[in-house]
């Protein structure tokens, strides 16, 4: 049973702070690249260096840049360098990434299937099966919560 204590000391906290209408984004704390350099992941694709050329545009993912340009450009650079792999070679590169740089991989892959071409979707379904099998769920769970977009 409830013992009334007569406290009064919850009251003082002001609730309407916490409002979702009230909150905002951290985004002085946050440090925002400008995405992979063209030029270093077509030197690392033309030196048979897929994986490292992959883990660079990972790396320099522009997450949270609000420039769709500086996106785009991240997006058709990721996009090269998922291509560039053979099929039988996309398990391997999974298996070197850590759970966050797969989570950004998801994310490229779920860019990559908002603009399709002829190559693209079947390369990109089985990166998404590779990506799927290693991380499960909570990689695609955690992409589509996200607020911080590549």
């Amino acid at each position: 049973m409830a013992k009334n204590t007569n406290s009064t000391a919850f009251r003082r906290i002001d609730v309407d702070k916490y409002s979702e209408d009230n909150y905002k984004e951290d985004a002085e704390n946050e440090t925002i690249t400008e995405g992979p350099s063209e030029s270093e992941v077509m030197s690392l694709i033309s030196q048979n260096k897929q994986i490292e050329a992959l883990k660079y545009v990972l790396a320099n993912a522009p997450l949270g840049n609000k420039n769709q340009a500086v996106r785009d450009a991240a997006l058709t650079l990721a996009l090269r360098v998922m291509l560039s792999f053979k099929t039988s070679q996309i398990e391997e590169a999974v298996k070197q990434l850590d759970n966050e740089q797969r989570d950004i991989l998801m994310k490229y892959i779920y860019r990559g299937f908002e603009v399709p071409n002829e190559k693209s979707s079947a390369q990109l379904l089985v990166w998404h099966d590779r990506v799927f099998n290693h991380s499960g769920v909570g990689s695609i769970v955690r992409v589509l919560t996200d607020k911080k977009k590549v």
